[in-house]
């Protein structure tokens, strides 16, 4: 089997670079022993890129979800026949755990290439306008706990994004939102998950599933500033959908209008939406991988 390994080595800060001899070893004990290292942010789509072009039947990618993201998107829009497979070294991995693998084990995915023995299937993606994502976009919270996150240097893991949600959840001022074209109101949040896992800890869509088309919407309208930690804490847990400020939309399709162009993350990279309107959409069955 043609396989091919790409890393960030500044993935899970530091962690791609500090998993990155083991999985050399293990691979190459299988007989695999073509590694590439991204040298720069975003280079991720040149080494796809040169994969496709390769030939490359199998792309395994060391990271977390944004390095995952980066590899899947231009490998989806090139419409490769190419598969990708997943090695965690990331800070949330949300991925893997929507896809229910765990992908800490280099040995035994390498093995399991050796041997043939990979089954593969077909998930979906999403879109905000022309901005592709593999996992999540998120708009108003969101945005703000992404910001945050990245002054805490300490931090490891999901810990990351929960302390930053918890030490920002009592002063964010809300967000304007028109669902649809109706009647604007104030959010807390407003998250599109391809899958169940978002933010590393939050259990954000329990029912969502990565191969049926549709994204899941979580619309989670303003509340007083008190009654936030406890709406904040049952998202861990996968228990806000009950609340009456939470609305649950499985959507193929949703147009958004805020009072200005909007900040959203897509898989963990802060973005600027070039309009006031935005378009969130599924792409279906948009790319393959590797499930174990």
């Amino acid at each position: 089997m043609n396989v091919r390994v790409l890393y960030n080595p500044a993935s899970g800060r530091g962690l791609g670079a500090r998993a990155i001899p083991k999985i050399r070893a293990e691979f190459a004990r299988c007989g695999f022993t073509d590694v590439r290292s991204t040298t720069h942010q975003g280079d991720e789509a040149r080494l796809v890129a040169a994969a496709i072009a390769d030939g490359v039947e199998t792309i395994v990618v060391a990271g977390g979800d944004g390095t995952w993201s980066n590899c899947a998107i231009p490998l989806a829009k090139a419409g490769s026949p190419a598969r990708m497979a997943l090695l965690a070294a990331g800070t949330g991995n949300d991925f893997a755990k929507n896809l229910g693998i765990d992908p800490r084990d280099p040995r035994a995915l390498a093995e399991r290439l050796a041997d043939g023995g990979i089954r593969e299937r077909r998930v979906d993606m999403g879109r905000v306008d022309d901005t592709w994502f593999l996992n999540c976009a998120g708009f108003g919270f969101d945005v703000a706990v992404l910001q945050a996150s990245l002054k805490w240097k300490r931090l490891k893991g999901p810990a990351v994004y929960v302390v930053s949600a918890l030490q920002g959840i009592l002063g964010y001022p809300g967000l304007g939102v028109s669902v649809d074209g109706t009647t604007p109101r104030s959010h807390l949040l407003v998250v599109f998950s391809n899958g169940r896992h978002f933010g590393g800890s939050f259990h954000i869509a329990p029912g969502a599933r990565i191969d049926d088309g549709l994204l899941d919407a979580i619309l989670i309208r303003d509340v007083a500033n008190l009654a936030r930690l406890p709406l904040l804490a049952k998202a861990i847990v996968g228990k806000h959908l009950a609340s009456p400020h939470v609305d649950h939309r499985p959507t193929a399709r949703m147009s958004l209008t805020f009072d200005e162009a909007p900040w959203f993350e897509a898989d963990g990279e802060l973005r600027r939406a070039a309009r006031s309107t935005v378009e969130v959409s599924s792409v279906p069955g948009a790319l393959r991988v590797v499930d174990l």
